[in-house]
């Protein structure tokens, strides 16, 4: 029957199974281990018997032998279960040969049972693993994923179908999974920890752990990953709030002996382009050289005349006598920087009076504005530093000066010489150093000191105590200024004296205050077309004066009176 062969008797021998093969008539010839155990009969004893005599209990009746029946018999108080078919040749047909199969009932139930509590157990460790906040995955040694949570899932923004059965390799990527923390524990043979950004941009923490078996090889990954994307929020927070408090520190930490050498007031010298310029004025300070400051309108040219003058040693103690040129009437300008005698004209003062240049003397004479001057008092501004001489309106002798000028522009004073609005010969006399003073916009680093500077102004000469949150400041520095810094002043005061919060917050700064009460009009009643169009020229004019500083510049571009310029800044009270 082949029964000898050597595979087939190891596998008979470890069955947990009894089985018994007899022939045609039912003799027994081969029973295995098993069926000793479960029947009490020695093998020796069994094989040549009959089948029915070992088992009395199966003698054959009409549906014994039924194939698909399960017979129970009792041997020795052991319920014993039994199963037959024909032993069949490869060609389907047989010769009578019967196999039994014979199992204990009641081990079956047993292990019936701890099957169920096994796979009662796996199923609550499923679910365990599926309630972890953490995502959990599972490798094998070679990084074959075996098992992955939901969270894993949520956290790393990759389907469960992209992660079973594939190999963590194939999930590497240049951009946005350079390594594989299963791979570098098993690598490495120990525990590794990394900072992820998902393809979604979220923040995880990985951590990979290698499970050994008893012959020290890695049979599994453990992989745990964390969001610790609010973790990077609360740290952003924290970091804001160290640079607010660096700012505040670095500020109130600014030495009088720099507020003493014209550093103090208005002047913020942070940006580096702006440290070239401080360093550029104090070299020059102690020259009693013309110099030319030119830069938009707002940026601080006069705190830099300023500063060039207090740094002089033999200047600082002298006056500084600042004019601007496009503030005063043409026909008024030149008796101020002159001066006149008595009688020069109607409405003189009797005894005459000195000029600017004159109350300068042995100071600094800022003038500001240079490019508003008309071509006839060019030619006298010219005469006088070439000559270091000024002579009065109606007067005929020479008074000598001893002045440093500094003049200022927000106009491309070379665009003017060639147009012919401006001398040449002056330009080139007054430019012998020349400095251009960034906007504001281009000197972002400028602007936190400043409003803080400014801030601590206003809080003082108001009695108040605001103080400003992160995200105020950097909506001040994303801002783009075209008012540059004495903009940034008249914002900082608005707020300090409008705002109801001890905190300045976003809607506090005036183009969010603007925006919403826009807002808010829109659903109430519409305002008076002469309303609207007060509004509309005040915010032409409100802009128009922080560009140009003179009435008689705003009325050049806006194609008007200089006398309807006047008149109107004054009904806006501007």
């Amino acid at each position: 029957m082949g029964f000898q062969n050597v595979d087939y008797e190891r596998i008979l021998k470890q069955s947990p199974n009894g089985v018994v093969f007899t022939d045609s008539r039912f003799q027994i010839r081969y029973c295995n281990d098993a069926a000793e155990r479960l029947s009490g009969v020695a093998k020796d004893t069994a094989v040549n018997r009959c089948f029915f005599d070992i088992f009395p209990q199966m003698k054959p009746f009409r549906d014994t032998l039924d194939e698909d029946r399960i017979n129970r018999i009792i041997i020795d108080e052991r319920n014993i279960c039994v199963r037959n078919f024909e032993n069949l040749e490869e060609d389907g047909t047989g010769q009578g040969n019967r196999v039994f199969i014979l199992h204990d009932y009641y081990e079956d139930i047993s292990l019936a049972s701890e099957l169920q509590k096994t796979e009662q157990v796996m199923a609550e460790l499923q679910e365990i693993i599926e309630g972890s906040f953490d995502g959990i995955l599972v490798t094998d040694g070679e990084a074959n994923v075996l098992l992955v949570n939901q969270s894993y899932v949520r956290n790393t923004a990759i389907k469960k179908e992209e992660l079973l059965g594939h190999n963590m390799k194939e999930l590497i990527n240049p951009i946005w999974m350079k390594n594989s923390v299963a791979l570098l524990a098993i690598e490495q043979r120990q525990p590794v920890s990394l900072h992820h950004t998902t393809q979604h941009g979220k923040n995880i923490m990985v951590t990979g752990t290698p499970v050994f078996d008893k012959d020290n090889h890695i049979k599994k990954v453990v992989i745990n990953s964390r969001d610790i994307s609010e973790i990077y929020e609360l740290r952003e927070e924290l970091l804001k709030a160290k640079e607010m408090e660096r700012i505040y520190f670095e500020q109130n930490s600014e030495s009088e002996d720099d507020q003493n050498q014209g550093r103090g007031k208005d002047m913020v010298v942070v940006d580096g382009k702006m440290k070239e310029i401080f360093a550029l004025a104090k070299k020059i300070s102690n020259f009693n050289t013309t110099v030319l400051i030119t830069g938009e309108s707002g940026v601080g040219k006069e705190v830099i005349a300023n500063y060039i003058h207090n740094g002089n040693a033999l200047k600082k103690d002298m006056p500084f006598v600042a004019v601007n040129c496009g503030a005063i009437p043409e026909n008024l300008l030149e008796s101020e920087l002159f001066g006149y005698v008595e009688g020069a004209f109607t409405g003189a003062v009797k005894g005459g009076k000195a000029g600017l240049f004159e109350a300068a003397d042995g100071g600094t004479l800022f003038l500001d504005e240079i490019g508003e001057m008309s071509l006839n008092l060019q030619v006298k501004l010219l005469r006088a530093l070439e000559t270091r001489t000024v002579t009065r309106v109606g007067a005929s002798v020479a008074i000598p000066v001893d002045i440093r000028v500094i003049a200022a522009t927000n106009q491309d004073l070379e665009q003017k010489v060639q147009a012919g609005s401006f001398r040449g010969d002056l330009f080139y006399r007054l430019n012998v150093v020349n400095m251009k003073i960034p906007p504001l916009r281009e000197r972002v680093a400028d602007i936190a000191p400043l409003a803080l500077k400014f801030i601590h102004k206003f809080n003082r000469q108001y009695g108040q105590n605001k103080k400003v949150t992160y995200e105020v400041m950097k909506a001040l520095e994303n801002y783009s200024w075209p008012g540059s810094i004495r903009q940034l002043k008249n914002v900082i005061e608005n707020m300090v004296i409008i705002s109801n919060n001890e905190y300045l917050q976003l809607n506090d700064l005036p183009w969010y205050a603007s925006s919403s009460q826009c807002n808010e009009s829109r659903t109430q009643e519409l305002p008076s077309l002469q309303e609207s169009l007060d509004q509309f020229e005040y915010r032409i004019l409100k802009d128009a004066k922080e560009k140009y500083s003179s009435s008689r510049k705003i009325a050049e571009v806006l194609k008007v009176d200089q006398s309807t310029i006047v008149r109107k800044l004054k009904k806006y009270q501007l």
